[in-house]
């Protein structure tokens, strides 16, 4: 799944290629906004909310999308209306042509009724308001249930909105905290949560990324999918295993050593 940064970045690209310039054409592709028309309305602005993104034009509406497991966004110049299956919708101008491919969420909805459905989102960890606040409010966020793992814990976007497996693994790795540790057991709750905006914001303006500071095959993550490797750090093999979340079930990665388990006692 797309996690904040790749939003991030998608949303900057709309904004660059639709922002200040009317639509010549708007095509949704999903029965329920089949009809809609919003050709001639200039769009204000597309930004992203978490692993959300909002493209509001004029007349007070927006457009809500949501990447899912395999959406993504393309940018090219105009040309013949495109006829591929996967693509669910299209927003266009004189100079520049969005295609939404393989959308896990498309629709349509007033601006103001945005916190409808967005309200229940924790602090954007690429929000613009991101800062000693928002830290300390998803922080407290972590803190309203103890007993929860910590690894099920930061995958909840009502905590903290962006963060998904990728980033959980890498910034408990570099915390030295264990997935599995309960959420009041975790030593410095404000420096895993600092982390991960780093890890995110370091990455959100480059295609592809990493986490270790290289970028040589391979060696782009300390623990994500590297199940049975040796750790970079220590060389013991790291672990794999499905640990389960309001978000359904994931794999979660770690190192045994570098990430002991949480005692008992």
């Amino acid at each position: 799944m797309p996690e904040g940064d790749v939003v991030w970045l998608a949303a900057r690209r709309l904004h660059e290629a639709l922002a200040g310039r009317p639509l010549t054409l708007s095509d949704f592709r999903v029965p329920r906004f089949a009809t809609a028309d919003l050709r001639g309305r200039e769009v204000h602005e597309a930004r992203s909310r978490g692993k959300h993104i909002l493209i509001r034009v004029e007349g007070g509406l927006t457009v809500h999308t949501h990447l899912l497991m395999e959406g993504r966004w393309r940018i090219r110049r105009p040309g013949p209306r495109p006829r591929d299956h996967r693509i669910r919708l299209v927003l266009a101008n004189a100079e520049w042509q969005a295609l939404g491919y393989s959308l896990g969420l498309v629709e349509l909805l007033r601006t103001a009724a945005e916190d409808r459905v967005l309200g229940h989102l924790g602090p954007d960890l690429l929000g613009p308001d991101w800062g000693a606040e928002a830290a300390a409010e998803a922080v407290r966020r972590l803190g309203e249930r103890p007993d929860r793992a910590i690894g099920e814990a930061l995958l909840d976007q009502s905590v903290l909105a962006g963060i998904g497996n990728i980033y959980k693994a890498e910034t408990l790795f570099l915390c030295g905290v264990n997935p599995w540790t309960p959420v009041a057991a975790v030593p410095d709750l404000p420096a895993v949560v600092d982390l991960a905006h780093h890890l995110l914001d370091a990455n959100k303006e480059q295609p592809g990324r990493m986490t270790t500071g290289n970028r040589r095959r391979g060696w782009e993550y300390w623990v994500y999918r590297r199940a049975g490797r040796p750790c970079h750090e220590c060389r013991t093999p790291v672990q794999r295993a499905v640990q389960k979340s309001d978000v359904g079930d994931r794999a979660t990665y770690w190192c045994p050593r570098c990430q002991p388990a949480p005692s008992n006692g």
